[in-house]
């Protein structure tokens, strides 16, 4: 139940992701896109210090409630004033201020769920919370759907999404509750290392014993796991930053309803849940390492495939709504897998380190993506992104 919280803060997101892109390009319509790549690149850029801020200060006082009411409580606040203006840089700026304060909900919910389940049952437990949250993001879009068909103007759009945030915050402050003992991500740590000593000892004894030795001593590659993160983010960021637009040009080009680009972003959505929910019941310790690489190279795959559409007009939206289907699967895969590993890998008082990478890759792609497209098209964006996924597999297979 504590999650419900979660649930209605991702509707009211899941309704600003493609409401606040085409509202900015209608009032901004010459330099829409470079707000939009402005307003994603300065967000995720000062939202990376205030993660890991928010992840050290929850892991320090051992309280991880109140981050996420001052999370929820302040995106209430800021979603509403932004109904009191029209002005493109006035909502790059409240948007950013809001991110920064956005963002104190994440590493507490992270660890949360790492402390109130055992290792063997985070994959299961994220893909969960993750799956369940994407529901609501999903009827946020939903939402986003129906306000577009009757034409309900931008300041109740906006008041709906802060509508859903405050219940959000009323909702954890009924239902979240720090845990009592705080030791599972501990017992993860001196596990791993006792493990790692037992096959020292394993592989020593062999050798003095001159029995020839076919096993690798080797740990996780941590760098790499990092720098795939980035990577990852980066690509995904180059490709769904400008994507709303892109999305609603096809659309146009092919004379249907423009509300038709949520109902895309829906189908998007829907095939993240599938995809929770799939990594929740094949989870386990080995199962996400062997498959982050995999799951990097479709993406990379579906990335290429999208310059098909740029080929045709007659299939283009079909087309184009089962890539961002399937993308939206290997996402969700990808996030489970990685928020398990990531848990285990980094150590407590760090829990925003996390948050703090995705943003790295996040903040330089959401400026990139937008900026190719203005200035070039978005054939190069598809291309780019595709090459970046590409890098990121090699990556993934070296931490592996």
């Amino acid at each position: 139940m504590w999650r419900l919280g979660f649930f209605f803060h991702e509707m009211g997101f899941g309704l600003l992701s493609i409401f606040l892109p085409l509202y900015i390009m209608s009032i901004a319509s010459t330099n829409g896109l470079f707000y939009i790549g402005l307003m994603s690149a300065l967000a995720l850029f000062l939202a990376m210090p205030a993660s890991f801020f928010w992840g050290w200060s929850c892991d320090k006082t051992k309280h991880y409630k109140r981050y996420i009411l001052i999370s929820f409580i302040a995106s209430t606040i800021i979603l509403y004033l932004l109904t009191l203006t029209n002005s493109a840089e006035l909502l790059v700026l409240l948007y950013a201020v809001m991110s920064i304060l956005h963002v104190a909900h994440e590493p507490p919910k992270n660890v949360l769920i790492a402390e109130m389940y055992s290792r063997e049952d985070w994959e299961k437990s994220f893909a969960r919370y993750e799956g369940f949250t994407e529901v609501g993001w999903l009827i946020g879009l939903l939402l986003g759907f129906f306000t577009s068909i009757y034409n309900v103007n931008p300041t109740n759009t906006l008041i709906l999404c802060s509508a859903l945030n405050l219940v959000a915050f009323l909702a954890s402050l009924v239902l979240v509750t720090d845990p009592s003992l705080i030791f599972e991500r501990g017992l993860v740590s001196i596990e791993k290392s006792v493990d790692f000593a037992c096959r020292g000892v394993f592989v020593a004894s062999k050798i003095f014993d001159g029995i020839p030795v076919n096993e690798k001593l080797k740990r996780e590659n941590l760098r790499a796991f990092c720098t795939g993160l980035i990577l990852f983010s980066l690509a995904t960021s180059i490709l769904f930053t400008p994507m709303p637009v892109f999305i609603s040009k096809i659309v146009a080009d092919t004379s249907l309803p423009q509300s038709l680009v949520f109902a895309i972003f829906v189908l998007n959505s829907g095939g993240g849940v599938v995809g929770y929910f799939l990594a929740g019941s094949r989870s386990g310790q080995t199962t996400g390492k062997s498959r982050v690489a995999r799951i990097v190279l479709l993406r990379s795959v579906l990335a290429f495939l999208l310059m098909a559409i740029l080929q045709t007009s007659t299939y283009s939206v079909v087309l184009a709504t089962s890539i961002l289907m399937l993308m939206g699967f290997a996402y969700a895969l990808f996030l489970v897998y990685t928020l398990s590993l990531s848990m285990e890998l980094i150590p407590a008082g760090r829990a925003g380190l996390f948050n703090v990478l995705v943003g790295v890759g996040g903040a330089c792609g959401s400026f990139i993506g937008p900026y190719i497209a203005q200035t070039f098209s978005f054939f190069f964006i598809f291309v780019t992104a595709g090459i970046i996924f590409l890098i990121t597999y090699v990556t993934f297979k070296v931490f592996v």
